[in-house]
């Protein structure tokens, strides 16, 4: 075995890592906490509101239109900003075949139905 094996498995093993340790981690935390909550009400200790308030912050909202309205602008800025740096680093370069533009479509589109669920969403937030 070759050192020629060992970037590709390198960079398949970074890839697997940075979105497997992330999850690992976080559910690391949530058992430290959930054991350090139980020590303290099996010695009859109160919760502090601050307590309360910290688990009950990390539970997921349903969504609503204004969140879908700012993640679709993002989303759309991203696949903008794609198709800006093909189009400039082709013409700089002297290329016409302008390849990121299909890759930059995706995000933009995905942005484009986030502005458009936005618009039927049916949990609404007041407007500020």
């Amino acid at each position: 075995m070759g050192a020629e094996i060992f970037v590709p498995l390198g960079a398949f093993a970074m890839v697997a890592a940075i979105v497997v340790l992330p999850f690992y981690f976080k559910s690391k935390e949530r058992r430290e906490m959930q054991t350090t909550i139980r020590a303290a009400i099996d010695k009859g200790q109160p919760l502090p509101p601050e307590v309360i308030e910290t688990l009950t912050k990390s539970v997921k909202l349903p969504p609503s239109s204004l969140r879908d309205l700012r993640t679709g602008v993002i989303w759309l800025a991203v696949g903008i900003g794609v198709a800006m740096a093909t189009y400039f680093g082709d013409f700089i370069h002297g290329g016409d075949d302008f390849d990121g533009f299909g890759i930059a479509s995706i995000p933009a589109v995905i942005g484009v139905a986030y502005i458009v669920l936005s618009f039927f969403n049916p949990n609404k937030e007041p407007r500020v």
